[in-house]
């Protein structure tokens, strides 16, 4: 099935840039974020791409180069125009789209790549987590120059930190020693160890609508919740990918669905609360399918971003037709 039945699908290439990370703007309609990075992330710098949607479809808003490439980025949640990316160099970079240079701030505490970033949701914190190959987590105020903690037990390196939308001071982590992990800041220690796949688990994602709720994608090929009252055994395993999932994200809109992407270079909808959750498959891109998002705004909006060197907006089918 083609994502181009729900609608024009609008596509940027960016030659020698290859997509890892695209994050819709939680305030600007239609703003998308993608990190990427020149020769796969394997050497090179990596870019920053701000893009816009209008009716011809996407344009550069701001781009800025980094010296390594950048693998993460996350969106402020009070400033509209501030962005944090992490880099292969073990940096985070505090970027300002207002300003045509950058970036503002630059951390470098991390010995290894950093691989996932996320800026907190809930009210009341402005806190950054950022996930390394060097098997720890930094907890980050970005107005302060140096973290504010360093969180160890992971025994292999960390893809994924996401915080709960839910609870306060609250993250999960996700690994290649194939734990997915809660850490409580305050406590600045691990709550809950999952033993979720028998393979490394490159994404985590929380509930938007249940606190206890949350999904990993892993090597396995296979997406698995997780209820943190009863971690013995996942309450749903979702089977269909070929190869390893790379991202997934739930729906900001419905409570049962959810998106992945995966180097089988599809993207795939899911919902978990139907006897046959599959609920379309889309494949447009050629490369593995890296970045994944679904927009805040737009109930039926989805970007993704790959190894093509494209970044696409457009409407699953599945999205558009009633639950």
């Amino acid at each position: 099935m083609n994502a181009a039945q729900g609608g024009a699908v609008r596509t940027l290439r960016v030659p020698g840039r290859h997509g890892y990370a695209a994050e819709f703007s939680p305030y600007l309609p239609g703003r998308l974020a993608c990190a990427a990075s020149q020769h796969y992330g394997i050497a090179g710098c990596g870019t920053l791409l701000i893009l816009d949607q209008n009716e011809s479809g996407l344009r550069i808003f701001r781009s800025f180069d980094w010296n390594d490439g950048l693998f993460d980025v996350t969106w402020s949640e009070n400033n509209e125009h501030i962005l944090v990316t992490c880099s292969g160099d073990g940096s985070l970079q505090v970027w300002d789209t207002a300003k045509a240079a950058g970036p503002l701030q630059v951390y470098k505490e991390h010995t290894q790549e950093v691989y996932s970033v996320d800026w907190s949701q809930t009210r009341g914190e402005q806190l950054v987590v950022s996930g390394s190959w060097d098997q720890t987590v930094k907890l980050w105020d970005p107005t302060v120059g140096k973290s504010l903690c360093t969180f160890r037990g992971h025994e292999s390196v960390i893809y994924s930190t996401i915080w709960s939308p839910h609870i306060p001071g609250c993250f999960a982590s996700a690994s290649g020693d194939q734990t997915l992990r809660i850490w409580d800041v305050k406590a600045a220690g691990v709550r809950i160890v999952v033993p979720a796949h028998q393979a490394e688990i490159l994404s985590c994602d929380w509930c938007k609508y249940n606190e206890n709720l949350l999904v990993t994608g892993a090597v396995d090929c296979s997406l698995r919740g997780w209820d943190l009252r009863n971690v013995r055994q996942p309450v749903f395993e979702l089977l269909g990918h070929t190869y390893a999932i790379r991202r997934v994200k739930f729906s900001p809109f419905h409570a049962s669905v959810l998106a992945s992407c995966s180097y089988d270079f599809t993207v795939r909808f899911w919902n978990f609360s139907k006897p046959d959750p599959l609920l379309e498959t889309v494949e447009h891109h050629t490369e593995f399918t890296c970045g994944l998002d679904l927009s805040l705004q737009s109930p039926t909006q989805v970007a993704d971003c790959a190894w093509d060197e494209t970044i696409k907006i457009y409407d699953p089918v599945c999205l558009t037709m009633p639950a």
